[in-house]
């Protein structure tokens, strides 16, 4: 991790607002909208911020791979032999896009051993961006000023749990019903995983596929703020140790004390009851 100086590090966050710059570009004009082959949307801001990171960060580490949403049919017997690398979602949260809310964001993550050690995150419609290195504080910055941030930890009282503008399926919903008092708060992309660490969201389940791309950078901001995103059996989530890029299910968590493992069981007690009342 020491190769990650704070030179570099403050390179990274200037090529995420410049690929927050090229998705404005696209965002404040007509725009088209492509389906690939898994059929979920893309557009040219995707591909434009795709390139700017892209040759952003080969001009700054040519030694370090990077696995971008936008060009990741790199075959598994190359990357399971990388050590370091970088993980990249040029725009999280395309639906948002499309939609015009402004609930996407820009995910770098530095990958090393499987684990986040780096983590950028960006909003371009408000400016905002998350980072944070394994080990340190994690930071909100705003213009040129950094405040740092922490989960809200006890949580006490009613809880703030996210749940996805675009994704809301029966599992979710019986983890929420199971939580008693809660205020759900609809929200896009990887800005979920940024709100927890800040301290004004407490909760996110997510049961269903993302890719590796959606979490990492967010997975470094939110454990360096205090919390924690883990897989169903407790462990932390960690990358490129499979040939498929798919995530498994996840609660992201900023009070690691909070009864997660309770509502989870809830959810298999209620898929249970339908399955024997079909």
């Amino acid at each position: 991790m020491s190769r990650m100086t704070a030179d570099l590090h403050e390179a990274v966050i200037v090529i995420a607002r410049e690929a927050g710059q090229a998705i404005m570009a696209v965002y404040e004009g007509a725009f088209d909208v492509q389906r690939k082959n898994d059929d979920s949307p893309l557009t040219a801001a995707d591909m434009a911020a795709h390139q700017v990171i892209t040759d952003g960060l080969r001009r700054l580490t040519p030694q370090w791979p990077v696995l971008s949403e936008e060009a990741a049919d790199i075959p598994w017997s190359e990357r399971s032999q990388w050590p370091t690398y970088w993980l990249v979602d040029p725009l999280d949260g395309t639906r948002e896009f499309i939609k015009r809310n402004g609930e996407f964001t820009v995910n770098i993550a530095l990958i090393e051993q499987n684990e986040p050690i780096f983590g950028v995150v960006h909003a371009p419609v408000t400016g905002e961006t998350w980072h944070a290195r394994q080990g340190r504080n994690a930071y909100r910055r705003v213009g040129d000023v950094d405040a740092q941030i922490r989960t809200r930890a006890p949580a006490t009282g009613a809880l703030k749990v996210a749940a996805s503008r675009s994704h809301r399926d029966a599992r979710t919903q019986a983890f929420l019903d199971g939580m008693g008092d809660i205020e759900t708060v609809a929200l896009g992309s990887s800005l979920k995983f940024c709100r927890i660490a800040e301290g004004t969201l407490d909760v996110y389940p997510r049961f269903g596929p993302t890719s590796e791309w959606d979490t990492a950078a967010a997975q470094c901001v939110l454990e360096a703020a205090g919390g924690a995103l883990l897989a169903p059996d407790g462990r932390a989530f960690r990358y490129n140790r499979r040939e498929t890029l798919l995530n498994g299910d996840f609660v992201a968590l900023g009070d690691m004390t909070l009864p997660w493992r309770v509502w989870l069981a809830q959810t298999q007690d209620d898929a249970n009851g339908h399955a024997r009342s079909a």
